[in-house]
């Protein structure tokens, strides 16, 4: 309560003179302000006091919830936050339009105290001290909650959170090296290179989010109603979250040694057990300590993605969203592409040491080539008739890879090795599917290569062991020409079925996409056996998962909803995003 204290010591040293920047007016003076004018608005800002250092760091330091909690809980609110938003608009779409209603001018638009507060966060909880920003003692004694919309309220709560999950985010961190990398047991038990290679430059990303963290604790200083956070996530993306990618890019030899001392070493497995038990963990693993990095520089992305859809369009605080959130979607690649390119290299290495070719030999291992699918197929030989069909040699297994540029079709042979026998340039593959034709055709699909390795065209007829197993070869050999050149700005103005994840998933196959909680995706293929091929909307990444990882969103007010607010994040051109950083250092020498 002493942070209030001083929120009320402040408001006193000034009252006569509400309209002096560092005051506080009286929440009887607010109804005379329009409400509506920004300009009116700005200027009624700029009386709130900043909130007390110690009152902050006092706050900061409370926040009992490690990042994993914090993820999970914010995840699992927007899920139920899109349901209940999903059931009001259909209830409003249920209604009769001719029904003789209170019009909504009827509602006074002076009297701002009694809109409902819009509650963007479930996250309090007796247990972990976490407040929403409309909780804070200095926001509830200011007035401010009687004047500020409520579009700008859920604004407020959005900068809020990324501030308060990055607190909870160094938490983690912090445990992560104190409590494990710097435990004198462990430190005895690894060699530098194997701890070298377990926690990479943990204690670099742990100094940038500081920093970071630092910056943002000042921002939320300045003043109660938070200005703006995203010129800050932009001159940290832009300078210092290269850290992120080097630890990003080490997942592969991360998991991968992580593995091996759990196999190799008692003493690495008895004292990591024992550090889990510690009520510090409240029960997660070490290794959800160590994919930290890579779920925050994922999730700061999102969350600057919530600030962009609630700041006002063509203002000085969307050009930041969209400078930070550009700077951001950039790290997120390069992390991406550094897990890819060492797991994809180890990978090409060993395709290659398993293939004979009964052909001319092709070179397997190219730095712009990878895996899309590997996997077995019937194929059918023989005319179609009748007595054919009744053979049980009517198709023989053969075995596919398939790279992003070149289709290698094998044969597998004894010792894990594969015998080549054809291959074509992914370019020129042709599918089609049969029609129905009975059960012995069922899931049977046509291959064309149109130039084979004897430069000549071949056709094969496959057989998958289910449909959806069919649509996902079809789907890699030969995209769906509709969706594959037909820009991503074009689908989003097409009501596309949606979906939301509620059950988080890990790719199994390369085809396949990872989904986390509260991902929202558009629908572009669906199977009857219960698989989904599927577009993410914040970042384009497309795959295939099972359709009992998500739920449909039934509302078409709430599809269109999402592929406008997907739109406004994707809509700036280069050109408008440099004209944008002028506009946004500008800003910024001015605030100075």
């Amino acid at each position: 309560m002493s942070g209030g204290g001083g929120g009320a010591g402040g408001r006193g040293d000034s009252s006569d003179s509400p309209s002096t920047p560092g005051t506080v007016a009286t929440p009887e003076e607010y109804p005379a302000l329009a409400a509506d004018s920004p300009t009116t608005l700005t200027e009624a800002l700029k009386m709130i006091h900043p909130i007390p250092a110690d009152s902050w760091k006092i706050f900061i330091e409370q926040i009992g919830l490690l990042y994993q909690e914090y993820r999970d809980k914010s995840t699992l609110h927007e899920i139920e936050t899109r349901r209940l938003q999903d059931a009001e608009v259909q209830v409003d779409t249920d209604k009769s339009p001719d029904s003789e209603e209170t019009p909504p001018e009827e509602e006074p638009a002076s009297s701002p105290e009694k809109k409902p507060l819009p509650q963007i966060c479930l996250l309090n909880n007796a247990n972990s001290r976490f407040n929403l920003w409309q909780d804070l003692p200095e926001i509830r004694s200011s007035g401010v909650l009687d004047i500020l919309q409520p579009d700008e309220i859920r604004l407020q709560e959005a900068m809020f959170e990324l501030v308060t999950s990055e607190a909870s985010y160094y938490k983690s961190l912090s445990l992560l090296v104190s409590h494990f990398m710097d435990n004198e047991r462990l430190k005895k038990i690894l060699h530098p290179s194997e701890s070298h290679i377990l926690f990479s430059n943990v204690l670099d990303v742990m100094a940038v989010s500081e920093r970071f963290l630092l910056e943002l604790e000042q921002r939320m200083e300045e003043n109660i109603v938070i200005s703006d956070v995203c010129d800050i996530v932009y001159q940290h993306a832009a300078n210092h979250f290269s850290v992120y990618i080097t630890y990003v890019s080490n997942q592969t030899y991360q998991e991968r040694a992580y593995k091996q001392l759990l196999q190799e070493k008692a003493a690495f497995r008895e004292v990591i057990s024992q550090l889990e038990l510690d009520p510090k963990c409240k029960g997660l693993p070490f290794s959800s300590f160590l994919i930290l990095p890579f779920q925050r520089i994922t999730r700061l992305k999102l969350l600057v993605q919530n600030i962009l859809k609630r700041v006002e369009e063509s203002s000085e605080r969307e050009c930041t969203a969209l400078d930070a959130h550009k700077e951001l979607e950039m790290v997120v690649k390069a992390c991406n592409e550094g897990v890819r390119k060492m797991s994809r290299t180890e990978q090409m290495i060993s395709i290659q040491k398993k293939m004979e070719f009964k052909i001319k030999s092709v070179p397997i291992i190219s730095h712009s080539r990878w895996l899309l699918k590997q996997g077995e197929l019937q194929q059918m030989s023989g005319p179609k008739t009748s007595r054919t069909l009744r053979t049980k040699k009517l198709f023989q297994e053969i075995y596919l890879f398939l790279f992003n540029d070149l289709l290698v079709i094998c044969r597998q042979i004894p010792g894990d090795k594969y015998q080549v026998f054809d291959s074509a340039p992914r370019g020129l593959l042709r599918v089609e599917e049969l029609e129905d034709q009975g059960q012995t055709l069922a899931n049977v699909f046509i291959l064309r290569l149109l130039e084979n390795a004897d430069d000549r065209e071949a056709t094969y007829m496959l057989k998958a062991s289910s449909q959806s197993e069919m649509k996902r070869w079809m789907t890699s050999l030969a995209p769906n020409r509709r969706t594959k050149f037909v820009s991503f700005t074009s689908r989003l103005l097409a009501d596309c079925p949606q979906v939301q994840c509620v059950h988080p998933y890990v790719a199994q196959q390369p085809d396949e996409l990872s989904l986390e909680l509260a991902d929202i995706l558009n629908i572009l293929e669906k199977t009857e056996d219960g698989w989904i091929f599927g577009e993410r909307l914040h970042d384009q990444e497309r795959g295939w998962f099972p359709s009992s990882m998500v739920e449909e969103i039934m509302n078409p007010k709430i599809r269109s909803q999402n592929l406008k607010e997907c739109f406004r994040v994707h809509k700036m051109d280069d050109t408008q995003r440099s004209q944008n950083k002028d506009r946004r250092k500008l800003g910024s020498r001015n605030r100075q």
